[in-house]
């Protein structure tokens, strides 16, 4: 059929991976509105000093030490200041204002920013954090399989947290969890657990990255896995530049430009493990 015969029709429509990072049932994500908020936040860390159990000196012969008051025999930690800072992302349409109008242009982008806003935070995230201050537990012998790389980051963020973390796993490795068990879904809340009970996000922005520490790339055959703390996300409202159709077009080309925004602010807390592992 000639191509001014087709029939013009909606886009397809499509839906982000349930379990990418704004859609794991364990990650918490606000919507706010203070913009104060979608600067960048900072906050004390929580359970990330030990909670240590007390030896009596009195009992050690060897080490009487100064008992007054059992304060002296006891270790005291500083709680350390984290911080997250905002991450915006876009998603921009251009078109020709010959059967485009303005609202429709602002349509796709808004369109475009919904469907892709996972992937795209996903990826901002891996190279702005994950891979940012990353402790790498990858054994000197290189990558290991699927088990045991996500068995040494839990025991990586068990030294440092005791609470339930998120392990991050790129879509490209996600079919080999089902392989001997490593994750299963709750029930009740839809949520991706491993046996230790953490959280597990599957990003495609995460396979899109798939870097390791410092950004280094996978080889090929192998793939980065990472471990954090509990996932908090602030995300701001969408905006629309510009606001009205005839700010949008550009007089010298005749082409209308539509820009949508949002900025999120992730944060997590504690430890970063890595580790690579084999796909084979």
């Amino acid at each position: 059929m000639a191509a001014d015969m087709r029939v013009y029709v909606e886009a397809i429509g499509g839906t982000p991976l349930p379990h990418g990072i704004l859609g794991a049932p364990c990650t918490q994500v606000r919507d706010v509105s203070d913009e104060h908020e979608l600067l960048g936040v900072e906050w004390l860390a929580l359970g990330c000093c030990p909670v240590e159990s007390w030896k009596n000196p009195c009992d050690d012969d060897e080490s009487p030490g100064d008992v007054s008051g059992g304060a002296a025999e006891k270790e005291f930690c500083r709680p350390e200041i984290e911080h997250a800072s905002p991450i915006t992302l876009y998603a921009g349409t251009e078109c020709a204002t010959i059967g485009w109008t303005y609202e429709e242009a602002r349509r796709h982008a808004e369109a475009t920013l919904a469907l892709g806003e996972q992937r795209g935070l996903e990826s901002a995230f891996w190279r702005t954090t994950l891979t940012a201050d990353a402790v790498d537990v990858t054994p000197e012998a290189g990558p290991v399989s699927l088990g045991q790389g996500v068995a040494a980051l839990e025991g990586c963020l068990a030294e440092a947290y005791g609470g339930v973390g998120t392990l991050h796993v790129p879509a490209g490795a996600a079919a080999l969890l089902g392989c001997c068990a490593i994750v299963s879904e709750d029930a009740a809340s839809g949520a991706l657990r491993t046996l230790a009970g953490n959280c597990v996000v599957i990003g495609a922005g995460y396979s899109a990255e798939n870097t390791g520490p410092g950004g280094t790339p996978a080889d090929p055959g192998t793939a980065w896995l990472y471990i954090t703390g509990p996932l908090s996300i602030r995300r701001g409202p969408s905006s629309t530049i510009p606001d009205r159709a005839g700010s949008s077009v550009n007089i010298r080309t005749n082409d209308r430009r539509v820009l949508v925004e949002r900025t999120y602010v992730v944060g997590t807390t504690c430890t970063v493990c890595a580790v690579n592992v084999t796909l084979s």
